[in-house]
């Protein structure tokens, strides 16, 4: 059984701080009806080929945007806008990406408080672009709580490689192994599990328990749920 004090805290963004569904959801078809300048046939092509059907709003389970980066989504839709360079598409994504409505999947500011006042170091790691990811954290009120943030672009790499766990950890100071990566995705996990670190899962995303379970150490509902279960797994 590990024993190893947990000292750090490593977030995901999406699905785990901020409820995916309510977040990606309304960004897709803002986003989508931006890009086919308002043709509605052409946006719902367009949400086909990153998994997202347009007429009833939701996403297939291995849509590209539930766990891939702006630059993964922006290859996916390249061949739609020849007169547009990747950098370009990537903007546009990213514009939409700091509009998008943010709803916190528990209240944050007192949960990180109390993390942060127990003497945890905390951290975000999103395959978002960190501009806005940090626009999105700024809005909750929550970006000076972290000792760290970054995204996809930051120069660390994206999920599931380890790189943002491991710039963590150097960041603050600690061990992989003192650290748990928290997280709604495979992405996420792998990415935490490759970097040495605990795992926790947590059910604000759209993969199920099932899916997230062989690679958690634990996957609790929401992270709410994490003082109870620090106090419970420290030794």
């Amino acid at each position: 059984m590990d024993v190893t004090v947990i000292r750090g805290l490593l977030f995901d963004k999406d699905g785990t701080l901020f409820d995916f569904a309510a977040t990606w959801e309304a960004w897709a078809v803002g986003f989508l009806l931006r890009a086919a300048q308002g043709d509605e046939a052409f946006a719902a092509r367009l949400g086909a080929e990153i998994g997202f059907d347009l007429k009833t709003r939701r996403y297939a389970r291995d849509s590209v945007v539930i766990a891939g980066t702006p630059s993964q989504v922006a290859h996916a839709l390249a061949p739609h806008f020849p007169q547009l360079t990747q950098a370009e598409l990537i903007a546009m994504l990213n514009e939409e990406a700091g509009r998008a409505p943010q709803r916190e999947a528990v209240p944050l500011v007192p949960l990180l408080r109390a993390l942060r006042d127990s003497g945890l170091a905390l951290g975000v790691a999103t395959n978002d672009a960190e501009a806005p990811a940090r626009a999105h954290l700024d809005h909750a009120e929550i970006t000076g709580l972290f000792d760290f943030i970054a995204g996809f672009d930051s120069g660390h790499g994206g999920k599931p490689q380890p790189g943002q766990m491991l710039a963590f950890a150097q960041a603050v100071g600690l061990e992989p192994g003192e650290i748990a990566m928290v997280g709604d995705s495979l992405h996420d996990l792998s990415a935490g599990r490759a970097a040495g670190m605990r795992t926790v899962a947590v059910l604000t995303g759209p993969a199920l328990a099932e899916e997230l379970a062989p690679l958690a150490d634990v996957v609790l509902p929401d992270i709410g749920h994490l003082p109870g279960w620090l106090a419970a797994a420290q030794p």
